[in-house]
């Protein structure tokens, strides 16, 4: 058989349930050239039977012997593909009809590119929300944002198969639960990262879902992994800011004092300054860098008031340069500012009905 112009590479564990309405959304596809690579981490449930249940010559199970975990699973599909592209997809995610031939249209045409993610909606509780993250997106802003979050869905993302096959392992087990994130990183010296801004994915958020049992790790795992990119720039500062960010930035925990406020804005201007002086993006790009971090910027501070753990002053007070505000507006701060208020009034009150 001639090899496809993409192959599909899924982990499985325990995914009868939903698996099906993966594998039709991609017998939907309007781009056909694909073959799908299914690991099966030795599920206990109807996976495999869901899967043969299929009469699609593009579908390939294989099944483990044992239960090695999805980094495992996900580096025996690369293994096995044949495809010119590979293209992430989770058992529980779902593709629109037209995600193959845009993302294959697109890395044809642009050869630089080595890893092309698209934007996502959400699948909750049967409803289907937007996607969350920058509406918006260049190469250059989304090579940015890898330096502060994870701004693609794994599910949405197409590499070249010349590149991944390069990366070895394809995923790292020490990085597990953040290893897509790693996978990002590592890849980018081939090549640029884009992102199409069409929600050609569907991403299901579920409480079984590994992102919501496993934050803890994730956490840990993604700041191992922002330490690394940034120590040349940071040094011996690279682990305790990669943690403040992976924490306030991505987490988007409360931080819990101005001092800490203070030394994320600084980290923040440095990384971004130094990204803009080496990297120099268009002004386009410029433009959206400077606006997305503000933005994010500008969503810590409300945090902090709402939690509690910072007062207007603080806000208004810490301000590195290029921030600002964070464009949210002196009256946002001060809304967020009375709920916060309003929240230690509480504690206080039930501290006092403990004692």
């Amino acid at each position: 058989m001639s090899a496809p112009a993409i192959s599909v590479i899924m982990a499985a564990y325990n995914g009868a349930a939903l698996i099906g309405d993966t594998l039709r959304s991609l017998q939907a596809q309007s781009f056909g050239d694909f073959e799908v690579i299914i690991v099966d981490d030795c599920s206990t449930d109807d996976t495999r039977a869901v899967v043969r249940g299929f009469d699609d010559a593009r579908i390939r199970l294989i099944s483990s012997g044992t239960n090695q975990g999805v980094v495992a699973a996900r580096n025996r599909a690369v293994a096995e593909a044949r495809g010119r592209y590979i293209a992430a997809l989770d058992h529980d995610d779902l593709c629109r009809p037209d995600r193959f031939l845009r993302q294959f249209t697109h890395l044809e045409a642009n050869p630089g590119t080595v890893l092309l993610g698209t934007a996502a909606s959400i699948l909750e509780d049967g409803v289907v929300h937007p996607g969350r993250l920058a509406p918006v997106s260049t190469p250059a802003l989304i090579e940015w944002l890898l330096r502060i979050e994870n701004p693609l869905v794994w599910s949405s993302v197409m590499m070249r198969g010349d590149a991944a096959r390069q990366l070895d392992p394809f995923t790292r087990p020490e990085m597990v639960f953040a290893e897509d994130f790693d996978v990002y990183h590592r890849i980018a010296r081939f090549g640029a990262i884009a992102r199409l801004d069409e929600e050609l994915v569907i991403y299901r958020r579920h409480t079984g879902g590994a992102s919501q049992r496993h934050i803890d790790s994730m956490t840990g795992r993604a700041t191992d992994v922002l330490a690394e990119t940034n120590a040349a720039l940071l040094g011996d500062e690279a682990m305790a800011i990669a943690d403040l960010i992976v924490r306030h930035v991505m987490g988007q925990q409360p931080v819990p004092d101005r001092h800490t406020f203070k030394r994320l804005g600084e980290a923040l201007v440095r990384l971004q300054d130094d990204f803009l002086a080496t990297r120099k993006p268009d002004p386009h790009s410029r433009r959206l860098i400077r606006w997305e971090t503000a933005r994010r910027w500008a969503r810590i501070g409300r945090i902090g008031l709402r939690s509690g753990q910072l007062d207007l002053g603080d806000a208004v007070a810490v301000r590195p340069d290029h921030l600002g505000l964070g464009y949210a507006g002196i009256d946002a701060l001060v809304m967020s500012r009375l709920v916060g208020g309003a929240r230690a009034v509480q504690r206080r009150f039930a501290g006092r009905a403990a004692g």
